[in-house]
């Protein structure tokens, strides 16, 4: 199975060298998407051996998974797995991922709700609320929606299309799951927070922009 992380990047020079180190050698390709960024993000990450794609603009997480998406396509990748480029995930874990679509998942998604242990309190309500609005507009339940830490298999890359371009992704990728019929499971992951990824995290006001972002994109459906 040809594996390939996506790891999109916004000005992560502080972190992007640690999280291609600990993922280099459970992948078989490692893509950094420099979406836009204004520091050595994307130097850093070619010299470590990356394959880099520079958007010229920020444009967001949306476009830059989807970016992502489509050079593992012409890599040929049979698994593409998505993880944050601050550190949040631990990529010792990427072999649950790529079990679980050797047992047949087409995506499969890191649930950091199975165990809690190490989550700020406003993050789990967050993520609940993340998750019942990803139910309420699209019927797709899942523990823990708004997780970076993802993986696709080649079926899954043919079938989903993005549309959006920011944080309101991780709820469409749920949603474009469930309507091509795609089979998502969860896998248990490790909560890692440190005062530098909770500072790159959402606010009320974007939880509310995505929020009206996913209800526009229901009704154009």
């Amino acid at each position: 199975m040809r594996v390939v992380a996506i790891i999109p990047a916004y000005n992560e020079e502080k972190t992007i060298s640690d999280v291609i180190k600990k993922t280099h050698d459970f992948v078989d390709h490692l893509i950094v998407v420099d979406d836009g960024s204004s520091d050595r993000t994307g130097i850093i990450a070619k010299n470590l051996g990356a394959i880099v794609v520079t958007h010229a603009i920020n444009r967001g997480l949306g476009a830059a998974i989807g970016t992502g998406f489509e050079k593992a396509k012409l890599l040929n990748s049979d698994l593409a797995i998505t993880l944050d480029a601050d550190g949040q995930h631990d990529s010792s874990e990427i072999p649950q991922f790529i079990q679980a679509a050797k047992e047949g998942a087409d995506v499969v998604i890191g649930s950091r709700m199975k165990d809690r242990r190490g989550m700020p309190w406003y993050r789990q309500v967050a993520n609940h609320l993340g998750n019942f609005v990803t139910f309420l507009l699209f019927g797709a339940w899942v523990t823990d929606s708004q997780s970076g830490f993802r993986a696709f298999t080649s079926y899954a890359l043919s079938k989903i299309v993005i549309h959006t371009n920011r944080m309101e992704v991780s709820s469409e990728l749920i949603a474009e799951s469930k309507h091509n019929n795609l089979r998502l499971v969860e896998v248990p992951i490790k909560a890692i927070y440190t005062d530098y990824s909770l500072s790159k995290g959402n606010n009320f006001f974007v939880g509310i922009k995505i929020l009206l972002k996913l209800v526009l994109k229901r009704l154009t459906q």
